[in-house]
């Protein structure tokens, strides 16, 4: 019956105003709703970024989980007419100037791979090594972008992971010369003057060299943009546009004298940050520059003034004029003959999961996995729009994304206290599945109430909100998306190569995945609302005793002793030194306006022996979230203060609604009882914080959120909470097992950077035996899932 009934909950699909005829809509995880105009047809998994063959064929590079390499694809059928597998890809693609070569960067592999094109077919030639000797370490270099020398004998490689650039002799296939080019250097340009221009994605700056001789000359390099990724020169070769997506910004530069001359904004409305532009194209005139919004689902099109077009139009400002929507995550846009071309890297979106890939299964069965499912798309628009097309177009851009939705005078009670607490990677199923009175399949319960005692009180005193969805796929991105309400560009496009073992992750200090307009601790510092973090990106001192916090902004407000994520440590000694403080907050009668948790133990180290199992993680990280309960509702804060509980993402488990559907508790003297169904996700949670605090908002997913005001009732119950001993042992260990060995090669050192294919698997033996077969897949899609406004 319950499958029945979620079924049709699922079924109910709402439309979007905004057009002449009403437009069916599908939801994202991240709350947005996907009607992309023109035709959408189906390509591969995460493709990046695009060019045009010399026969009108596009041909797209491919960096996904799933498979990395090149598709050819027809526009005129609409269909793949070729895919050419690479162990790694990236975003560099490139012809010959006869026609007759395809060059295509390798990623983490480290080479560049050369085809021969004939009648729209690709065939592997050969493979060009970056890496040198054999002795340097895959993932060295990880070209990006790459573009052809005017003679056709040189090819210059944007080397992302050695921020550098390399010039590679085609005649002899080696590496004659290279030079440094800032940090993650990502997109190269090549001017029709023989100018070379290479943005620095990790940096500010774009890079000025010039070439010829076999030589790469460095002349001049030009701050710009943070963060600047895509670049493209227009026809005059007079103006040179520069995407930074973590700004929201465009640069322009004017290429004869290499000044910034203009920089365009281009946020979501009211708010900082949100668009990401990424990706650029032309009007066939020059006037128009369109540009790829990844975040807002859309084509932004902006009118140029004379300045920023090198042309004498009268036109004296830059000016938007309009959005196109599209597929999710736009990543790359191709103008010509009449038609654009929009490359969407997450196309339609995530589906249904069969609760968690079995295994190593997602060799067999690779689309099964979250970032497996993300098949790109291309959305193809006519070149050119009249005023009232682009009218209509704009309204549903700014319907699917909320940007029209009243701003509600929310009431709240008189909270003046927030604590938030982090945890890592559970389904909805996997905790709360068991509970008759919420959307759950029993058969998918890792962790019942035996294991989990405090979190089935929790809600069933709380709240159970069984419509909760984490807006990102793995942690990489849930992390990001639980303390900013954004992600980067960065983090989004290199993701899947982490995760499928094609790259190595970053430096834990390495800014370049931070959001410009920073994080919870940055807003609450700009808000002078009062601050702790426990654990939430910290990391242990060069002492080897205390610890500080991987981001500048949050160092001083970071607990010493609350240890970050390690799976060595019990959450018992996490709540311990929390309850250190905090009862010298009640002692002063004073406590911090926002607490920031970490709560890690619920992640598990699978089977591994001589580590606890999966239960008494469970177990551990249940208790401790119960004392914390305990302690906050026995003390003078109680009245006041409200608690937010959620996984940064569901990666690791199955659920019978979607993969992305997970656990979030709400607490505080003030919440109702029962069950809520209704949509909320991550940066609902975010928007609830906020107002509740007199914050502004980090993003547009938080700015236009749905807070969740309705949960509180205008009484409060002050009786205290009493934390519940689980059932099960917090000390019980792993035993010597083939399931233990398979868990050693789980890499559990930080959050999340483990196999969760592998994981899933070894965790449903651990839980439910060697002969209880792995789950069936009976998931609905969250794409379906509309919440009734």
């Amino acid at each position: 019956m319950k499958l029945i009934c979620a079924f049709l909950f699922v079924l109910l699909l709402s439309t979007i105003a905004g057009a002449a005829d009403a437009v069916q809509s599908q939801r994202l995880p991240n709350g947005l709703d996907l009607a992309p105009a023109g035709d959408t047809y189906d390509v591969g998994n995460m493709p990046l970024s695009a060019i045009l063959a010399p026969d009108g064929k596009l041909v797209l590079s491919m960096s996904g989980f799933r498979e990395q390499g090149i598709q050819v694809v027809d526009p005129n059928s609409r269909t793949v007419t070729q895919t050419l597998l690479q162990t790694g890809a990236f975003l560099g693609i490139t012809f010959s100037s006869d026609g007759k070569s395809l060059y295509a960067s390798g990623a983490n592999e480290d080479l560049i791979h050369v085809y021969t094109w004939k009648n729209g077919i690709a065939e592997l030639r050969s493979k060009i090594n970056l890496a040198g000797a054999t002795s340097e370490k895959k993932s060295a270099r990880c070209p990006a972008g790459i573009a052809l020398s005017r003679d056709g004998n040189y090819l210059y490689v944007a080397e992302n992971c050695s921020d550098t650039l390399a010039l590679i002799d085609l005649r002899s296939g080696s590496v004659v010369d290279r030079k440094p080019a800032g940090h993650y250097p990502y997109a190269v340009v090549l001017a029709p003057n023989g100018r070379l221009y290479v943005s620095a994605w990790g940096g500010n700056t774009v890079s000025l060299f010039k070439t010829g001789s076999g030589k790469i000359m460095q002349s001049k390099t030009l701050t710009v943009v943070r963060h600047p990724s895509a670049l493209l020169l227009n026809s005059a070769g007079s103006r040179l546009f520069v995407a930074s997506g973590s700004a929201d910004r465009i640069g322009i530069i004017d290429v004869r004298s290499f000044r910034l001359i203009r920089t365009i904004e281009d946020p979501p409305p009211n708010v900082k940050e949100g668009s990401t532009p990424n990706a650029f194209a032309l009007s066939p005139d020059g006037s128009k520059l369109y540009v790829a919004e990844a975040l807002n689902n859309a084509v932004a099109v902006f009118q140029l003034s004379d300045v920023s077009s090198g042309k004498s139009r009268g036109i004296h400002q830059d000016r938007l004029i309009g959005r196109i929507p599209v597929g999710w995550y736009p990543t790359a846009l191709l103008q010509t003959k009449g038609r654009l071309f929009v490359i969407n890297g997450k196309g339609r979106g995530t589906r249904a999961n069969p609760g968690a890939s079995q295994g190593l299964a997602y060799k067999l069965t690779p689309t099964e996995y979250t970032l497996g499912q993300l098949n790109g798309t291309i959305t193809e628009l006519p070149s050119t729009f009249d005023q009232e097309e682009l009218r209509v177009y704009t309204e549903r851009v700014s319907e699917l994304n909320h940007w029209s939705s009243p701003v509600v005078n929310d009431v709240y009670p008189p909270f003046k206290h927030v604590m938030y607490i982090i945890k890592e990677n559970r389904t909805y199923d996997q905790v709360f599945g068991d509970l008759p009175q919420g959307d759950g399949d029993s058969s998918l319960t890792f962790f019942p109430r035996m294991i989990s005692p405090n979190h089935h009180s929790l809600v069933e005193r709380f709240g159970l909100f069984d419509r909760f969805f984490v807006n990102a796929e793995v942690s990489l991105q849930g992390h990001p998306w639980s303390t900013s309400a954004y992600v980067t560009d960065f983090t989004e496009k290199t993701v899947q190569s982490v995760y499928s073992d094609r790259r190595e992750g970053e430096s834990d200090e390495d800014e370049v995945t931070d959001p410009a307009n920073g994080y919870l601790w940055d807003l609450a510092r700009r808000s002078n609302a009062s601050l702790r973090i426990y654990g939430e990106k910290a990391m242990l001192s060069e002492d080897k005793k205390t610890y500080r916090s991987e981001r500048k902004g949050a160092s001083e407000y970071t607990s010493p002793t609350y240890p970050s994520y390690d799976l060595k440590i019990q959450d018992q000694v996490r709540v311990d030194a929390w309850l250190s403080e905090f009862r010298q907050f009640e002692k002063a009668a004073k406590m911090p306006a926002l607490q920031i948790f970490h709560l890690p133990n619920d992640h598990t180290a699978g089977a591994r022996a001589g580590w606890a199992t999966p239960a008494a993680y469970m177990a551990d990280n249940d208790l401790a979230l119960g004392r914390i309960v305990e302690a906050l509702s026995n003390s003078v804060f109680w009245k006041d203060t409200v608690v937010f509980v959620v996984e940064d993402d569901s990666q690791s488990g199955p659920d019978h609604v979607d993969s992305h559907r997970s656990v979030l508790l709400v607490i505080s003297p003030y919440n109702k009882p029962g069950v809520l169904h209704r949509f909320v996700n991550t940066t609902d949670v975010i928007a609830t914080m906020e107002r509740i605090l007199g914050m502004d908002s980090l993003s547009q997913f938080d700015r236009y959120g749905r807070p969740l005001h309705e949960v509180f009732s205008a009484q409060p119950d002050l009786t205290p909470y009493k934390a519940i001993t689980p059932e099960q042992s917090l000390e019980e260990k792993n035993p010597e097992s083939a399931n233990a060995k398979q868990s050693l090669l789980l890499n559990l050192e930080k959050e999340d950077l483990s196999d969760d294919d592998l994981f899933n698997r070894i965790l449903w033996k651990a839980m439910k035996g060697d002969h209880v077969p792995f789950p069936d897949q009976k998931h609905l899609s969250l794409l379906q899932i509309r919440q009734e406004e």
